[in-house]
């Protein structure tokens, strides 16, 4: 059977790109079709756009079907030493020896696996040094966002696991972190579990931006243990909002976001079964501690 074409743009991490992003995922979303991305247009991929192309990949191959990743079309030097850099191309049998430099290395997680992704945030992340924090926030913002990978695990189905990159901008002076999965969604199990207690009529008429907002809020779980308790967002939501970076999800076809100026929840025209945790730090030169911690 012949191989199905796709050709990657150049993708930076705006609503624009996570569309397109989306729309990628539509294209392939066939069962009969082995898929050949071709890079020969793309001048830059962000951590987010790497995270969801390998787990992409992953999905496809769930389904017996082959994945090519063109390296031939890969004209553009920066976007191959990146792809080297973070691991991703070793990790698709492409040589490389993989290097950290400013990079928080492509990951993929099949199960969950608590010591290895706890030390991936804790050490490839949050305490790496591009963000200054004390050693006893540092690892309370990464139980915080270790929560979000359990929860994927836990309630969103995936059947392939989670797929994770960052990177730190020296120019922006920015860290990034993207999580992904291919689950049902956080607004489809929202509807899953409220159809349970409330009238079905009333429950489909819930946009994915209300049923990310009412899976935010404090107290909101699917089943015990929560969603994710609030989806283990406060202390993350708080630091985010201290720091003047951003908390974007997009889920289906909501979308949240948290930054200086609060959270708001949004309908989008385009939408994927999965959800996207996308974080943006700033790297100043402030040190982030407890308030109760000593000066």
């Amino acid at each position: 059977m012949a191989q199905k074409v796709i050709r990657i743009p150049t993708l930076n991490d705006g609503p624009h790109d996570f569309a397109r992003l989306f729309g990628i995922w539509s294209e392939t979303n066939d069962y009969f079709e082995d898929i050949r991305f071709d890079f020969s247009h793309c001048n830059f991929l962000r951590p987010n756009a790497v995270a969801f192309l390998g787990g992409l990949a992953r999905l496809i191959q769930s389904r017996w079907k082959t994945v090519t990743f063109d390296r031939s079309t890969l004209h553009h030097s920066a976007v191959m030493a990146n792809l080297c850099q973070n691991g991703f191309a070793g990790t698709f049998a492409y040589p490389s020896s993989g290097w950290d430099g400013n990079s928080i290395p492509y990951r993929e997680d099949k199960a969950l696996d608590m010591n290895g992704i706890m030390d991936y945030l804790t050490y490839n992340w949050i305490g790496k040094g591009w963000v200054h924090v004390s050693d006893r926030l540092r690892d309370a913002i990464a139980g915080r966002m270790w929560e979000i990978y359990s929860n994927a695990f836990e309630h969103s189905g995936t059947e392939i696991g989670v797929f994770s990159c960052g990177q730190h901008y020296r120019r922006q002076n920015n860290l990034i972190l993207s999580a992904v999965d291919f689950g049902r969604g956080i607004p489809a199990n929202v509807r899953f579990f409220l159809r349970q207690h409330v009238e079905d009529a009333l429950v489909s008429k819930l946009s994915g931006a209300a049923c990310l907002k009412w899976a935010f809020e404090r107290g909101n779980s699917t089943c015990t243990g929560g969603v994710a308790r609030g989806l283990g967002l406060d202390l993350l939501k708080e630091f985010v909002r201290l720091n003047q970076g951003k908390l974007e999800i997009y889920s289906n076809d909501g979308y949240a976001i948290v930054d200086k100026d609060g959270e708001r929840y949004e309908n989008r025209d385009f939408a994927f079964e999965g959800t996207v945790m996308h974080i943006t730090l700033r790297c100043d030169e402030n040190l982030y501690r407890f308030r109760d911690e000593a000066e």
